[in-house]
């Protein structure tokens, strides 16, 4: 183990806590990424967990709710992360894995309120110490609107289809947490403690001197990155704002939405966004299970910072691939290496990417009805804007920026930039890297 490192400083502090008289029993260290939302619920002055939502239409009456709660019961006792508390004890987060439940909670909308509205009021009132995973059921006219939501800290965009698909098969077959063998729970909780230390391992190797000299070099020309904010007293300044736009795929059929293509669009957005002469630093994650992990549900990605310079799409592609070779290098300590070598960025973050292929997600199906996904959003973000793409039989595009840092006008200025680059490079067919 190195010396001197974040990660390594971590695990001797999770050893110290669990080795004294009183730790909490069964308890498991947490990866990085599950730190750095531990942390951002910790900072947040209203305690918010950041949260991965997905909506489906489903016709009125499709969903039964008792079953739904029995499948993600047992979808929460074959894997650990559904049913973990994130703790923190003595300065030192922990996950503890419990009994599995279901929750599956119905939302009638207040007077004057619509369903999109009582959803999201749902949610914005997610209390930490529930299961992560849970179910908001709303009746819409002549269908129902069911939200799936996680804390982020359970999950990552590879759950996500092993969760669909877990129940889809559950909801099928009228299955519960207690059909699940024991021995099945114990090979689940075994398979995730062993990812979860391969992943701390790995994030620990990340940490070399090399990297860290990396990432210090790479963010030393951020500068002026911070958008002025407006007067909350301005109505448009309230709340979040949105833009959604479809665009057709390349004639290769669907592999034409290089993740490279997409960072330079949002770069060049985000630089009209936050201003002449500024680099901002966009966020994306990035990463999966370590090599010898089984494919476990669990949170596994890092979050990568990606200068926007003013490189052209050449140059700034070389950049990418280069940062991929230190990707593992954890988040925390990118921040303080830049931090330790002088260079003018704090660690904020001043846009979010998220690239999503829908075909690694099988379609959510409860018995005879199959789910279908839509977007309600206008929920708040953890920066001035964020950008999530979806790649199936086409990319959908969507942005939400918050409206007390960033006015209408120049984020539908930037959404509307961002698209057009986006349309017009995707037009020639290059392959999608594997996140």
């Amino acid at each position: 183990m190195q010396s001197g490192t974040i990660t390594s400083s971590y695990l001797a502090h999770y050893q110290r806590l669990t080795d004294a008289a009183g730790a909490p029993e069964g308890a498991l260290p947490v990866t990085g990424a599950q730190r750095r939302f531990l942390l951002a619920r910790r900072l947040d002055p209203a305690g918010r967990a950041t949260l991965v939502p997905l909506f489906f239409a489903f016709p009125a009456g499709a969903v039964d709710p008792a079953r739904l709660r029995a499948a993600a019961g047992r979808l929460a006792a074959l894997h650990p992360a559904l049913r973990a508390r994130q703790l923190v004890r003595r300065g030192v987060p922990l996950q503890v894995p419990g009994a599995p439940s279901g929750h599956v909670e119905r939302v009638r909308p207040r007077p004057g309120e619509s369903v999109r509205d009582a959803l999201l009021r749902a949610l914005g009132e997610w209390a930490a110490d529930g299961p992560p995973l849970r179910f908001f059921l709303a009746a819409d006219g002549d269908r129902d609107v069911l939200a799936l939501v996680l804390d982020h800290a359970a999950c990552d965009e590879q759950s996500l289809g092993l969760i669909t698909a877990g129940l889809t098969d559950a909801y099928r077959d009228g299955l519960g947490p207690r059909d699940v063998p024991a021995d099945a729970a114990a090979d689940g909780l075994a398979a995730y403690r062993d990812a979860v230390h391969l992943q701390l391992a790995a994030e620990e190797k990340a940490s070399h001197p090399d990297a860290l000299a990396y990432w210090a070099r790479r963010l030393a020309g951020t500068r002026g990155s911070s958008p002025t904010p407006i007067s909350i007293d301005a109505p448009s300044a309230l709340g979040t704002g949105t833009a959604l736009r479809r665009l057709p795929l390349g004639a290769d059929g669907g592999r034409a939405a290089a993740f490279p293509v997409l960072l330079d669009a949002c770069a060049t957005a985000a630089r009209a966004l936050h201003g002449p002469g500024s680099v901002p630093v966009l966020g994306y994650p990035w990463g999966g299970r370590p090599p010898a992990a089984a494919p476990v549900l669990g949170c596994f990605l890092n979050t990568v910072a990606h200068p926007a310079d003013e490189l052209d799409p050449a140059g700034r592609t070389t950049a990418w691939w280069d940062d991929l070779d230190r990707a593992d290098t954890p988040f925390d300590e990118v921040v303080h290496a830049a931090r330790r070598a002088g260079a003018p960025w704090s660690g904020r973050l001043d846009g979010l990417l998220t690239f999503e292929d829908l075909g690694r997600r099988p379609p959510l199906r409860l018995g005879d009805a199959t789910g279908r996904e839509i977007h309600l959003d206008a929920r708040p973000v953890r920066a001035p804007f964020a950008v999530s793409v979806s790649y199936g039989s086409d990319l959908l595009v969507r942005m939400a920026w918050d409206r007390s840092a960033v006015p209408d006008h120049r984020a539908e200025a930037a959404f509307a930039s961002l698209t057009e680059a986006l349309g017009t490079r995707t037009a020639q067919p290059v392959p999608v890297p594997t996140p």
